[in-house]
């Protein structure tokens, strides 16, 4: 009896060896692992697909920080270029009537008035020009100064065209040569005519509002500027005629108000000379001192 079951169990253990095609657990010799299934355990792509996710992740965040930077540095960007017109306002050369009288003789108010705009927009153009020149260069020297540098002499030379258009049409603003300077330029932020008659326009030139308005004045000046950064003379040309424009478009408008509120030469009062400023501010290259002082 014992002889004879020792044979069943040798085939026994040589079923359970040799696979499991009867209902043993053991894998079938020659047919390698069994396949496992995939649910609950992460596969290869989704292992790929993480970190990418995550990487996206971080370089839209970088990407988010750098804009945030941007944006941060062109608002201190200008508002240190609006305080430094507020500065430079009153440091304006402006003729005053009897003096422009002189230096255009025979001519009334509104043939005056031509003469100032166009000389304004000549100077404003050859600003212009001059900025999109130098984009031609290879290496352009200084880019944001130098489109700083034109922003701060084209608001002058309209600055001052602002200024005279107020005195040939008898509307000289009161007060002190820093009142009057800061006072023309709210009309430059406002594109419009100063009223002498109604104080809060001039108190206004004191206040939080008129450095607003003004910094968003100068963010349009620096964005219809940007064309004049073009290389091969494209900037040159474009500046020109856009300087030009905006500065004769600008001056009709300022015209145009103060032209209805006009005062007749003979029914002026004898108002005294201007106070000239000392000199112009130092940061003013010489080509844009010159056209500013003409």
């Amino acid at each position: 009896m014992a002889g004879a079951n020792l044979p069943r169990k040798r085939r026994f253990r040589g079923q359970g060896a040799s696979g499991a095609a009867e209902g043993g657990t053991g894998p079938a010799e020659g047919l390698g692992a069994p396949a496992v299934p995939s649910a609950g355990l992460p596969s290869v792509t989704g292992d790929d697909e993480e970190p990418r996710r995550k990487s996206g992740a971080r370089r839209m965040s970088a990407v988010k920080h750098g804009v945030q930077k941007r944006v941060e540095q062109a608002r201190a960007g200008l508002a240190h270029l609006a305080d430094r017109l507020i500065e430079n306002a009153p440091r304006v050369p402006v003729r005053d009537l009897r003096t422009l009288r002189r230096h255009f003789p025979g001519l009334g108010p509104e043939e005056i008035a031509d003469k100032l705009i166009a000389g304004a927009a000549n100077g404003t153009s050859t600003i212009g020009a001059g900025i999109g020149a130098a984009a031609m260069l290879p290496v352009p020297p200084a880019m944001p100064a130098e489109l700083a540098a034109e922003i701060t002499g084209v608001a002058m030379i309209e600055l001052k065209l602002i200024a005279e258009l107020h005195e040939v049409y008898g509307q000289r603003a009161p007060g002190s040569l820093r009142e009057r300077g800061l006072a023309y330029l709210t009309a430059w932020t406002e594109e419009r005519g100063i009223d002498v008659t109604k104080p809060t326009t001039l108190n206004a030139a004191l206040g939080g509002r008129m450095k607003r308005e003004l910094r968003q004045q100068i963010m349009k000046r620096t964005m219809r500027n940007l064309p004049n950064l073009m290389p091969f003379m494209i900037g040159a040309a474009v500046g020109a005629v856009m300087n030009r424009r905006d500065t004769k478009k600008l001056a009709e408008k300022v015209r145009k108000d103060l032209r209805s509120r006009q005062v007749p030469w003979d029914a002026l009062p004898d108002l005294p000379p201007l106070e000239q400023p000392e000199t112009l501010p130092a940061e003013l290259p010489d080509h844009l001192r010159k056209v500013i002082e003409d």
